[in-house]
């Protein structure tokens, strides 16, 4: 087994490590999800947690984990004689991405149950993390259905698997935590509320603190074991103060007061439900167990609320994380009541001593280098750091942005998008098997079932009724005497699903100078925003390509966060000619590429233009041929019509034709909109055929 890297030893990310050693002290605080750019020590600090955690004592023999002093009930491996026990470290379990549901939950041969009568069950990865931790890396590029299962059972304690009337129930408390970066894509807010604790981590722009980071990083690859060994007094400390807090967590005071601050300070933030209300509850009564008191204070309410509320306030993907901690002061000060005291801060406790007290680990005096230091530059509150601003040049734009591709004179400055609305819902034809999510009819392994057919391979999902009717003519040679149906393997059926998939959604948007008249490109610009937020529901990847004056720009490769598309279109600039035929091509060139990468993603493509091609020799006739290309591979496309004003030449309705697809309107774009019906995207005679 190979050493992992001291917890002691991770430089900075002071709230990272808080937050983990709260979830030690008391896993009813709900686990962490960890959120930040790559390289910043999120999946080393999770590793690390594991070697701090105190040995457990187990059943002998139970695959469960149960404990010896209250085993449970309903093991699958009980009941269980007392006395007999072992002790092991607490485990952490890794759940990959590509997991499927049987490695999450265990697998149950139906096979055998429905054959021989035997109910055969093999734990899954929820049995494996049973009183440790399970890490999930990269949790918001999970499939729904996994992440759904998996909060279910950190919420009820147990995972239940039910195949066919034959069911499995096991205890599955664990340690949950979650680490994303966000450029990738969001996990839905509903999930989202499921994690008890967030933690917004940044790499420090301290050098000094940068070069610690270096310097113990190698030292730890040259040698594990000597480096580890150098810092076990430090672990064995913290160790020992995650043991103490947990004897003292139940004799913890939670006053009227602390309970009246923190209902108030979730009202104020206005986040749904109470959960946040529960969470912050048990987070400051972890603090102040940490610290070492049996009292919570405000001090402990406004740590706990910058850990559990900022992503329970998020309404929708582009609204900034973090809290307005003024606000938060405001509202503490409000609702302090008489038993609430202030006393100076605790130099062990949270925020107190060296800026290591949050990580538990004692200061260093061998001359390693800072550890927690509060001199690092740290990130604001809403996780991102200051970086020196460009100023504004020929080649850098307003913000000190470079200008893309294609800008010349006539150009004009970015407009704000109007307010976004919910858009009618615009669909790829046919069935796919792409990713799991919620735009296009797909072949899927959830969903309603739409027929049977023999298995290929494991059996999953048992289709009964085919099953007994494969079975049925064959009674009288099986010498069936009253003793039931005999069920052989050849008459098993896997049962069809079908569902919804995620489709890849790239935008092609004119910014092009007649864009920008009569104010158009705003409204424009806050119908992409519509549709990027529909895009985010609907679990797509999106892609962003603008074209004007003499080119086309990739603005934004495909990409699950629409975060990220979000803030290219809010930067983007109008003028110029329309090469349309270059938007089109390069967006073809894109889904080229994209094809290889992921050939199971089907592609919508949403071209936001007037129709106007006046860019390059023979624009009409060239914007024309690229449009073809789309048709001629059967690409599904819709084209927004931004054409305004009493004369309209109707050109977007004559680019849909020649894409093979369907033109909509601004108006008829929005779901209440009286101008049309639901009109998703329509098959070409060609494609029908």
């Amino acid at each position: 087994m190979s050493t992992p890297f001291p917890f002691t030893a991770v430089v900075g990310q002071d709230d990272l490590r808080l937050a983990l050693l709260l979830n030690a002290v008391s896993p009813a605080v709900g686990g962490v999800l960890v959120r930040g750019e790559k390289g910043t020590a999120k999946s080393t600090a999770v590793r690390a947690l594991a070697a701090l955690m105190p040995a457990l004592d187990v059943v002998s023999g139970c695959r469960f984990s149960c404990d010896p002093d209250s085993p449970d009930p309903a093991c699958p491996d009980g009941p269980h004689e007392p006395g007999a026990f072992e002790t092991r470290p607490a485990r952490m379990v890794e759940l990959p991405v590509g997991a499927s549901e049987d490695r999450l939950v265990g697998a149950l041969d139906i096979e055998r149950a429905l054959a021989e009568g035997v109910k055969a069950f093999e734990p899954g990865l929820l049995a494996d993390a049973h009183r440790g931790i399970l890490y999930v890396d990269e949790v918001n590029l999970l499939h729904d259905h996994l992440v759904d299962l998996l909060l279910d059972a950190a919420a009820m304690g147990a995972s239940y698997v039910e195949r066919e009337g034959v069911s499995v129930r096991h205890a599955a408390r664990f340690l949950l935590v979650g680490t994303m970066n966000p450029e990738e894509g969001e996990l839905r807010p509903q999930l989202l509320d499921r994690f008890g604790l967030t933690v917004e981590v940044a790499a420090s722009r301290e050098p000094d603190q940068r070069v610690e980071v270096v310097r113990r990083r190698l030292a730890y690859d040259d040698d594990p074991a000597g480096f580890a060994e150098r810092w076990a007094d430090e672990e064995s400390a913290v160790r020992g103060r995650i043991v103490a807090a947990r004897k003292l967590l139940p004799s913890v005071r939670l006053g009227d007061g602390a309970l009246r601050q923190i209902a108030a300070t979730c009202a104020a933030f206005e986040v749904d439900g109470m959960r946040a209300d529960i969470v912050m509850a048990r987070t400051a009564t972890a603090l102040a167990a940490w610290a070492g008191r049996t009292d919570v204070l405000a001090e402990d309410v406004r740590q706990a609320a910058l850990l559990a509320l900022p992503h329970r306030r998020r309404r929708n993907p582009f609204d900034a994380p973090g809290l307005d901690e003024d606000k938060l002061d405001d509202t503490l000060e409000e609702f302090a009541g008489p038993d609430d005291e202030d006393p100076e801060p605790d130099p062990d406790g949270p925020g107190g001593g060296d800026g290591g007290g949050d990580g538990g680990e004692p200061p260093r005096s061998d001359g390693d280098g800072p550890q927690g230091d509060d001199t690092a530059d740290r990130p604001d509150s809403d996780g991102t750091a200051e970086s020196p601003e460009r100023p504004e040049s020929p080649e850098n734009g307003k913000d000190g942005e470079p200008r893309p591709a294609g800008s010349g004179a006539g150009e004009q400055s970015a407009v704000r998008a109007a307010e976004p609305f919910r858009t009618k819902v615009l669909s790829v034809p046919g069935i796919g098997e792409g990713a799991a999510g919620r735009r296009s009819r797909a072949r899927t392994e959830h969903g309603r079932t739409t027929g049977a057919r023999r298995p290929r391979g494991t059996l999953t999902k048992l289709h009964l009724a085919a099953t007994v009717m494969a079975a049925a003519p064959h009674q009288r040679q099986r010498g069936r005497s009253g003793r039931g149906l005999v069920v052989r393997r050849d008459d098993l059926r896997q049962a069809t699903r079908e569902g919804r998939e995620g489709n890849l959604v790239l935008f092609v948007v004119d910014a092009s100078g007649s864009m920008a008249a009569r104010q158009r490109m705003s409204a424009v610009k806050g119908a992409v925003l519509s549709l990027l937020l529909d895009a985010y529901q609907r679990r797509d990847k999106v892609g962003l390509v603008s074209f004007r004056g003499t080119a086309a720009d990739l603005a934004l490769p495909p990409t699950s966060s629409v975060d990220a598309a979000a803030v290219r279109l809010e930067s983007l600039l109008t003028g110029g000619r329309t090469p349309l035929a270059a938007g089109l091509l390069k967006a073809h060139d894109v889904l080229r590429v994209e094809r290889l990468r992921d050939p199971a993603r089907r592609a919508l493509v949403v071209v936001v233009t007037d129709g106007r091609a006046t860019g390059g020799p023979e624009p009409v006739a060239l914007a024309g041929r690229a449009a073809r290309l789309f048709a001629a591979e059967s690409i599904a496309s819709v084209v927004v019509d931004c054409e305004s004003g009493p004369v309209r030449l109707g050109l977007a309705g004559q680019l849909a034709g020649e894409l093979g697809g369907t033109a909509v309107t601004l108006d008829e774009l929005r779901a209440d909109s009286i101008a049309g019906l639901v009109r998703d995207v329509q098959g070409t005679s060609r494609r029908a055929a």
